[in-house]
């Protein structure tokens, strides 16, 4: 009976019902039905976008996107379209007096190291 019914619910659910739907069609109650849909997800093959291999869920764990860190840095290398920076800060050099910009730091004075290393040598006397 348990696994007729379960059946019978999730045949429902991948047509694309909600619960109340389903529970009106079947006469089982939202609640069993919500609980028969959590009980058994839809278990799509997931494949890591870079290399295509197929993911296997860890319990207990955020879903992976990437098989492995070596395929995780070269599709994020090879996509910087899909980055959502944030915290670009537009600054103008202190020493050569040229506009630049910095990522995740906003109380940059310098361009470069290079001009922060002549603005320190300017305080220095011979």
């Amino acid at each position: 009976m348990a696994t007729e019914m379960s059946q019978e619910i999730l045949k429902y659910r991948s047509q694309g019902l909600g619960y109340k739907r389903i529970a009106t069609l079947t006469g089982y109650s939202i609640n069993t039905v919500k609980s028969v849909c959590r009980r058994n997800p839809d278990r799509e093959e997931k494949l890591c976008p870079q290399c295509g291999a197929k993911l296997t869920p860890t319990p207990h764990h955020r879903e992976k996107k990437f098989c492995s860190d070596a395929c995780r840095m070269a599709w994020w290398n090879s996509h910087p379209e899909a980055v959502n920076r944030k915290a670009v800060y537009h600054f103008i050099c202190a020493q050569c007096g040229q506009p630049f910009d910095s990522y995740g730091n906003d109380h940059r004075k310098y361009c470069s190291r290079a001009c922060y290393a002549q603005a320190r040598r300017k305080g220095v006397r011979p």
